[in-house]
């Protein structure tokens, strides 16, 4: 069940998990520019927000991914990112047995839809959606929230 929406719209997808609000109220009151890239802890492993700005990768090599204990809520910050999705049941190609310690598994399967997502939005990836995203070109300033699945 993917989510693509604008950050205006954030209250609407609040209860379908009990930490979504105090991810999204995060978020609504960070400024951008005095954000310390690396990990931040909001609840000890339960919802974390990663402030990353990793160079972008051509479509052709960025890798599904899925989580299992965490949904990934995507924010790009300075440009629009682009993603792949596909269902994780339809995947068949692992490239990696499922690492517990890091809650992922990685895919070689190509993907169903490829989409943006620009700044003033989000994407929100539970864990049957594959998802692979940091596509496009240069640096990006994102977030990814790491929330508990309820």
């Amino acid at each position: 069940m993917m989510i693509i929406a604008s950050l205006s719209d954030s209250a609407r997808y609040e209860m379908l998990n009990s930490l979504f609000r105090r991810a999204f109220d995060f978020i609504r009151e960070i400024a951008p520019a005095t954000l310390e890239t690396g990990r931040h802890v909001l609840e000890e492993d339960a919802l974390t927000v990663m402030v990353n700005e990793p160079v972008m990768k051509k479509r052709e090599n960025a890798r599904m991914e899925v989580h299992d204990r965490f949904i990934d809520i995507h924010v790009p910050l300075s440009r629009e990112e682009g993603f792949m999705w596909k269902e994780r049941a339809a995947l068949e190609k692992p490239s990696e047995p499922f690492n517990r310690e890091k809650d992922a598994q990685h895919y070689d399967d190509a993907p169903d839809t490829s989409f943006v997502v620009k700044p003033g939005q989000f994407a929100i990836f539970f864990p049957e959606d594959a998802h692979a995203g940091c596509i496009g070109e240069g640096k990006i300033l994102k977030l990814v929230i790491k929330v508990r699945t309820a």
